[in-house]
């Protein structure tokens, strides 16, 4: 098979996607739209080539300050909500039939957004997704761990006060270094009590205790990213014999230097522990990537053929929050998909 064959496969593969963020999903066009806004009032260019350069990061903490002007741009409620349809059409575009965003919600609080004005709001952009392109989304609230206790304060009280009907899981992102995972342990107690799912960002830039520490201290479900869990057997055997999935950026790992190049990532080394992993995209458009370009980087990471990139499509769903009639569906989906249209014969 050439790689241009495998790229058509993956296009038109039905995915889904556990791990991207909802600001850092707007493509260039969306972000300079919403910068001509309010033109005069950001640094972000309301050219979308401009946004492009925009998006050249040095490292991690730069990274984090283009993220917050762009988050500045999100200012009324039919900015959020022109970001958020925007997203889910791209994301249809892709074949991503259902996604777990991430998104922020006290970043838009502090901007001035009433608790049940902002939970409409997305709920609405989540219906319309739906609506006009059949991708399902739900939403994960994350606790930006830099702004500490009063920050997580406020998110666990939206999340347990409006309780919007698209969320299914408690977040935590923003920096590692200098922000202990334990600091934020009744918070996930609190939202786990409440039915909700623990996700929290760990061993992205840090190392191995960070993830053994958002497991222990956070009941970890599933940790987004998770990469450097790869420094610590014994954490990677607790990943594999618990059923704990990373949720693995590639091209992300590598824009913010938490890896030096895509040859040095460690996916083959997680999938060969037996780690369960899921392939995402982060913030796509602000890494110059989409959901199919990670599969591609996986394919050549792992050295996968067809099958081997349906059952990418697979763990994601698995690993998922649907629920088991909407996990059954989709899983048909990317059955009937891969037989009709892979080379090779299925096992």
């Amino acid at each position: 098979m050439t790689s241009l064959e495998l790229s058509r496969f993956i296009a038109g593969l039905p995915k889904a996607e556990l791990h991207v963020h909802h600001v850092g999903a707007a493509s260039p066009r969306i972000v300079a739209e919403l910068a001509a806004r309010h033109e005069g009032f950001t640094p972000v260019p309301a050219d979308p080539a401009l946004v492009e350069e925009f998006y050249d990061f040095r490292d991690f903490p730069h990274f984090l300050q283009v993220y917050l002007q762009v988050v500045d741009l999100v200012r009324t409620p039919d900015d959020l909500w022109t970001l958020i349809h925007g997203v889910g059409g791209d994301m249809a575009a892709q074949q991503v039939r259902y996604a777990e965003l991430t998104i922020t919600p006290q970043l838009h609080l502090v901007r001035g957004f009433a608790p049940q004005e902002f939970c409409e709001v997305i709920e609405d952009a989540r219906h319309r997704v739906e609506a006009d392109y059949g991708t399902v989304l739900r939403w994960c609230f994350d606790i930006p761990g830099d702004f500490g206790v009063p920050a997580a304060d406020q998110t666990l009280s939206l999340a347990l006060d409006e309780r919007p009907d698209g969320l299914v899981s408690l977040g935590l992102g923003g920096g590692e270094h200098g922000v202990p995972r334990s600091l934020f342990a009744p918070h996930f107690a609190a939202a786990r009590a409440a039915g909700l799912h623990s996700v929290p960002h760990a061993g992205e830039v840090t190392g191995a205790q960070c993830v053994w520490d958002a497991v222990r201290e956070l009941g970890a479900e599933r940790i987004a990213h998770g990469i450097h869990s790869v420094d610590d057997p014994a954490l990677l055997e607790h990943l594999a014999e618990h059923e704990i999935t990373l949720e693995v950026c590639p091209t992300s790992n590598v824009r913010t230097r938490a890896v030096p190049s895509l040859a040095d990532h460690p996916l083959p080394a997680l999938v060969a522990a037996g780690v369960p992993i899921t392939v995402n995209t982060d913030d796509p458009p602000m890494f110059g990537t989409d959901l199919n370009r990670e599969y591609a980087v996986a394919a050549e990471l792992l050295s996968l053929d067809e099958q081997g990139v349906a059952d990418l499509a697979r763990a994601a769903v698995k690993a998922s929050f649907l629920g088991a009639e909407g996990k059954s569906a989709l899983l048909a989906r990317i059955d009937a998909y891969a037989a009709q249209n892979s080379s090779a014969p299925l096992t």
